[in-house]
């Protein structure tokens, strides 16, 4: 049976109809997007130097929201938002905020573990150093000003900057990486470091100011690590003093965490250095450590992060318990 003509206009004006309306939806989607991104470049000061480079940020951006929005739909114990690092891809945010932050070479030479003899039953059921006026704001390299502050009642912001300008001859190799016991050494052998507002920081190398580096402030005797793969005896040094810890921090989680307690699996490719500086229990009972990054307060929770503690894997989570290590009076 032959189809009317009207009723065959009829069908085809209501298919163009609906695929009118499917582009305007998909239009007006871009359009929000667009907006978003603008918004988002005005509040991180992103300039970008074409139009072309803005429209390959945009389609980096509209992925990585859509895989931050897709992530938090489900139901987990922490939460992904949009940060300063949503243009990057995972390889580009890797490459610069990580690979570049730590080396970690073979085996370490064994150190003693002053509080080896301390009881986990009488450590505090929660630690945040933070409240001790121990923790210094959000920056670069701020594991050895914990014990200055403990040692001398002082808590001065020290300089990150001399570290990688004059930290160049052994494995510490400035802006192309480091081990934390390494710099600890330079500290011991160079008599202390300078202070932040002395010789600030610029995230570049540059030459050593040695006349600003002789002008030491505080200084520490020794370091010592915390027994590989063991979360009991990390808890015993982070409930005396903030410990530097190293963890695999270049996958795309890690790229854009937000908020509450990290959970699940994650890679043991050390490759950034972060500080624990106490632990706790959530009102669910989901035990965590409470650690301190070092890529601005717009990052995580204002600066700070919580990663699950006592889990299954030896290694903590995200390799957190394989070396860490501490300064000493």
């Amino acid at each position: 049976m032959a189809i009317p003509k009207a009723l065959l206009l009829a069908i085809v004006g209501c298919i163009c109809l609906c695929s009118s309306a499917v582009l305007s939806a998909r239009e007006l989607g871009d359009t929000a997007m667009v907006e978003r991104h603008e918004q988002w470049m005005a509040k991180f000061n992103r300039v970008y130097k074409d139009g072309t480079e803005k429209a390959q940020r945009f389609e980096v951006f509209k992925a990585n929201v859509a895989f931050i929005e897709s992530f938090n739909a489900e139901n987990r114990k922490f939460w992904l938002g949009v940060n300063q690092f949503t243009d990057l891809t995972n390889d580009e945010f890797r490459a610069t905020k990580t690979n570049k932050g730590l080396k970690m070479s073979g085996g370490r030479a064994p150190t003693g573990f002053k509080y080896s003899n301390v009881s986990i039953d009488a450590l505090p059921t929660a630690v945040d150093w933070r409240t001790k006026g121990v923790v210094t704001p959000i920056k670069d390299q701020g594991q050895c000003e914990g014990i200055v502050k403990l040692s001398t009642g002082k808590l001065i912001s020290l300089s990150e900057q001399e570290l990688v300008d004059c930290d160049v001859h052994g494995v510490d190799q400035g802006c192309e990486g480091g081990e934390m016991d390494d710099a600890f050494k330079f500290i011991i052998k160079n008599g202390g470091l300078t202070t932040e507002a002395n010789y600030p920081y610029t995230a570049q190398d540059g030459q050593c100011k040695t006349s600003i580096a002789s002008n030491s402030v505080a200084t520490i005797k020794g370091y010592e690590d915390v027994p590989a793969n063991d979360e009991s005896s990390l808890m015993k040094a982070v409930a005396n003093q903030p410990v530097s810890v190293a963890v695999d921090g270049g996958d795309v989680i890690f790229q854009h965490y937000s908020g509450g307690v990290m959970t699940g699996s994650c890679g043991t490719d050390l490759d950034h250095g972060i500080a624990a500086i106490g632990y706790g229990m959530t009102s669910d009972g989901t035990k965590y450590w409470l650690l301190k990054n070092s890529w601005g307060t717009t990052w995580g929770e204002s600066g700070y992060l919580r990663m699950e503690k006592d889990i299954s894997d030896k290694s903590g989570m995200c390799g957190l318990a394989m070396q860490p290590s501490y300064p000493t009076e």
